[in-house]
Parts: structure tokens; sequence; C-alpha cells
């Protein structure tokens, strides 16, 4: 079914590892030939080419269309799925476990990093600078050779945040250099390195976060990774204020200097250049370029007037086309001094939450998690303190405009968000949580850091309820979408009737339609969002009740838990806000 979401004149190609890696020629009738390497040897890309005997496409050939899809006479590793479709279904269906016997107490042997090492090599001979990706689907951490992640003694286990925190994790920092050698080598020829991984974690995604990180993605389902994808994209910028930098599955590249764009000496993200290249976009994909205005040259900023900034995008369609789209956009000049009303008054809370996050998150990466909070909780003052209106010392009379009324809120939730806070989860996971959250647009973004919580009850349609352990009651039922889990909860009177068989009834059809309307809007999300959220039925007193991110306050049900209430979080900020001492 895969194979058959691909154009025809797709150019595909098979590596399989275990223990060795094996390279699949295809297009052999008749007879499986593979070139089989060592998993414990990495090749370079010269190295690769002279003991495959490949050959790069002719540069006359990019860029023009589908033509590039037709792969030289020398390259039997890659070829038109239309051509190699049945050799390549036969291929897969013989596939089976790696023949080479795993001793008791011992984890098979998964030489992942020399596999992507040649399928990247692969590609970079071939196929330089020209709209690929690698699609790599692990079902374990990589065991030995470059980019180990854990010994095959199963008495050892991955390695966990303590394990990180104490330096007693001696392959993560080998490993994560060898994948982010490899995903800049990608990246640099426009490749995209998709992950597809059997767990969140025990796979090794810390270590090969840099791979979807600068190139592509982290899909948990294959049908919807494939479709309305845009391939090899690079985005210029130009603009009079300073380019401070970008968040994005992007390289920053500098070809040339642009006269008209200055790049800012405080480096944020992806910085230090005037244009990115993006080597793999879907239709949801949301970049963040973040801007530093300054006087140049004492030239003061004309006030009332506008700024314009430009974006030229060059890009690769999937179809092989090349196309060239530009973006111009354009905003009102104001004094941060004399004209802070117009700022307030166009403020933009959602966006800028978001904009928070992202730069926290990122923070996150290479800081510890208390000084990340500390600064976001400084910034968050700092905002109160400059758009508030209170008295000095007198937090009762501190007083929000309606754009900035929900911004501390968002907050709140991003602190004790997974996107921050590493405890419960695994690396791996918190580096799925992070890598998704730094792509997805706002709405989307807005769920992961407030998930949104709906209400079913006999007294209406569906209704959002506050994100609070006052919202459970006896007889509703709760839809919470935290963007990776949805969750239904039942609560005591409403899971007595269904254990009561009350929904079989023809006298209790409303009940029945009840419990139906839930799970109707949960497919519905479940059908359109990608990636594919988990999915979570349970009930008062279940196992899973309190998985959620449900933060209890003094009413409602009780939640052990030692996070403070949104009320107490709200209380100590007026009071730093308006302190004096601030």
């Amino acid at each position: 079914m895969s194979l058959s979401l691909l154009p025809p004149t797709a150019l595909v190609g098979l590596i399989t590892f275990g223990r060795m890696v094996q390279v699949h020629e295809l297009g052999c009738e008749g007879i499986s030939k593979s070139y089989v390497f060592r998993g414990t040897k990495d090749l370079s890309a010269k190295q690769l080419q002279e003991m495959l005997g490949l050959t790069k496409v002719a540069v006359s050939q990019v860029g023009r269309g589908p033509q590039v899809q037709q792969p030289p006479p020398s390259n039997r590793f890659l070829q038109p799925v239309q051509k190699i479709d049945m050799n390549l279904t036969d291929l897969l269906g013989e596939l089976q476990r790696d023949p080479w016997p795993v001793p008791q107490g011992k984890r098979p042997l998964r030489s992942s990093g020399v596999a992507l090492s040649i399928a990247v090599g692969l590609l970079e001979c071939t196929f330089p600078n020209t709209g690929a990706r690698i699609m790599m689907f692990i079902g374990g951490p990589a065991t030995q050779g470059p980019g180990m992640v854990v010994g095959d003694e199963l008495k050892l286990p991955i390695r966990s945040w303590h394990d990180i925190e104490k330096d007693n994790a001696k392959y993560v920092k080998k490993g994560t250099k060898h994948f982010e050698a490899l995903a800049n080598r990608a990246a640099a020829n426009g490749h995209v390195v998709d992950i597809y991984a059997c767990a969140l974690d025990q796979t090794g995604l810390l270590e090969m976060k840099c791979c979807p990180n600068y190139t592509g993605y982290v899909p948990e389902c294959l049908q919807r990774s494939l479709p309305n994808h845009l391939w090899l994209m690079l985005c210029f910028c130009w603009a009079c204020p300073l380019v401070t930098g970008e968040f994005s599955p992007c390289l920053s590249v500098l070809l040339f200097p642009l006269g008209l764009c200055y790049i800012c000496l405080q480096e944020i993200g992806t910085g230090g250049t005037c244009q990115w290249k993006i080597c793999g976009l879907n239709p949801t994909t949301t970049l963040a370029l973040y801007f530093e205005v300054v006087n140049q040259h004492n030239a003061p900023i004309p006030q009332g007037g506008r700024g314009a900034i430009q974006f030229v995008t060059q890009y690769q369609h999937s179809s092989g086309q090349r196309r060239i789209r530009v973006t111009t956009v354009a905003r009102n000049w104001a004094d941060a001094q004399t004209q802070i009303q117009n700022i307030a008054a166009s403020f933009d809370q959602e966006a800028a939450a978001i904009l928070m996050a992202r730069l926290a998150v990122y923070r996150a990466e290479t800081e510890e998690g208390p000084d990340v909070l500390r600064w976001l909780d400084r910034q968050l003052i700092r905002l109160c303190q400059k758009f508030g209106e209170y008295h000095k010392d007198d937090p009762s009379s501190f007083r929000f405009s309606e754009t900035f009324s929900l911004y501390p809120q968002f907050m709140f939730h991003l602190r004790r968000s997974p996107f921050l806070q590493v405890f419960n989860n695994s690396p791996d996971e918190s580096s799925y949580y992070r890598h998704h959250f730094m792509r997805q647009d706002l709405t989307q973004s807005l769920i992961m850091v407030q998930p949104i919580l709906y209400a079913y009850s006999f007294n209406g349609p569906p209704e959002p309820v506050l994100l609070d352990s006052s919202s459970i009651l006896p007889d509703r039922i709760l839809l919470m979408d935290t963007f990776f889990q949805i969750l239904i909860y039942h609560g005591e009177t409403i899971a007595q009737w269904r254990k009561s068989g009350y929904q079989d009834m023809p006298e209790y059809e409303n009940f029945h339609h009840l419990l139906q309307a839930p799970i109707d809007d949960a497919q519905e999300i479940l059908h359109s969002r990608f990636p594919m959220p988990r999915y979570i039925d349970t009930e008062h007193g279940g196992s899973q009740v309190y998985s959620s991110s449900l933060w209890g306050q003094e009413s409602g049900a009780p939640i052990l838990t030692d996070d403070v209430s949104l009320q107490v979080f709200m209380d100590h900020l007026k009071k730093l806000a308006v302190s004096s001492a601030a």
C-alpha cells in the first residue's frame, strides 16, 4: 500500500540491517542480490561510491521536472517504483528475523548507525542537491558500531535522564556526534531523514534526534507521511530589521551577502544567516523567525511608517518541478516608549505564547531545567511590569488588558508541560515531544501547551470546561485532547450505568448517544491528525485516570500533586510584578 502511494517514476531503494547491513540491488530478475557490509565499520561516501560503482546524476538533469527521476545506468540500487514494484514487494515479503543467533541475556545486534550512514552516502553520491527521503524503520536502539546507543548486555539498561545528568551514559555523546554528522550531510544535500519507530522510548531517538530535527520528521503513520510533501526548499529572507534566527527543521546556509539584510550578533535558534535550507515540509509545518529591531547608523525609525519583510522561497515540488514563491508582509512601526498602547492593542497572545515556548524548548536542549524555568518566569514578570496596570506593592490592583489576559495561563501550563519537564518521560520521549512542538501550527501547538477539555452530559451539547479537577463530576464524560493523547474519561455514575449495560436497552437510547458522542469526536481527531495520537478510554477508578494533565485545585476530585494551582501561580505573579524590589 505504501508503494502504491508513490508516483510511478519515484526512485526507490532498499537497505536492510541487523548485525550486518545489506544494500539490495534492484532490477535483478529471478534472483535476490545484495551487497553486505559490516555493521561495526563506518564508510565514507567516497569508499561507498567505489565499492558500489555509483555515478552521480548529470547536473543538466537536475531541476527539469519529472525527468530528474531517471537513474544513471550504473545505479542499480535506486530504480523507478513502476519498474521494480513486484521485485521490491517480493523482497519485503521474504524479509526474516536476523539469522545471527542472540545469546541468552543479550540484545540483538542492530547496526542502525552504519545503515543510515550508507543510505546517506548512497544518495549523496547519486542525487546531491535533489529532493530525496530516507525512511528509516527501527525496532530498537543501535547496539553496535558507530551511533551505538546501548550495549548488548540486557542487564545494562538504556540511559535515563538521571544517567545523563550524572554523566553516567557513556554512549550518548559519541552516538549523538555520529548521527549529527549524518544529519548535516543529509541536510546539505536537501535529503530528508524520517524515523519510524515502534515505540517512543527504548529506541535511541535522543541520539538520533538531529536527523529528523535538521531534515525531516518522526512520523508514526506511514500512509499519512507520504503524500503532499514538499522537498528541498531554500528560503531567503530580505528585511530591514536584523535577522536573529529561526526555529525549524532547517540547516543554516549563507551563499552570498544581501545588501538589505543584516545579521544580528545575538543568535537565536538557527541564526547567523539570512538564508535557510529546509529539506522537507508538510502542509502544517510552521516556522518561527525572530527579528531584532534596532536603529542603524543613528537613523531613527520612521514612526507611523511601515516596515516590510520579504521571503523568497525556492523549492522542488514532489512532482520534481522547481518553483519559486515570493511572500511580502508589512507591519506598522511603533515606538515602545510613546506608543505602548498601540503595541498592547495589537498583541497576539496565542502567537506570543508559542514563540516564547519555542525559545524555552530550544534552551531546554542545552540548559538545566530549573534555569529555563527561571528564565521563563523572569520574562513573564517583565511582561506584566511593562503592560500591566497596577499600583506599586498592591497585588490586588493588578489588571491585564484583554489582549494579555490568557498569556500567564499559557505560561503556567508550559512550565509543567513535557517539553520542559522530563520527569516521568524517557529521553527518547522528550525528544519526540519537542520535535513535533517545534513544527506544528499555532492551533496544534496551543493544544500541546494547554490541553483542551470537553464535557458531555445530559444537560446540553458538549462544552469546553476548565482544565481542572473541579471539572470531574460523576454524571459527566470528559474528552481531553493533549495532541499526543486523546483521553475519554467516564464519571463514576456514567461508568456504573455503562457496566450495567443501560446503553443497550431501547428505553435508554439517549444514554447510548451520550456514550457515542465523545467516541465519534475522538475518531474525527484521530483520522485528521498527524502524527496519530494515542487513544485512551478510561473511567472513574481506572488505571489511567490521572495520566492526563488535570492539575488539581482545592475543590473537585482529589489529585495528589506537588504542583501549585493556577490561582496560587497568579497570586505570586501579581505579587512579584507589583513589587518595588522587582
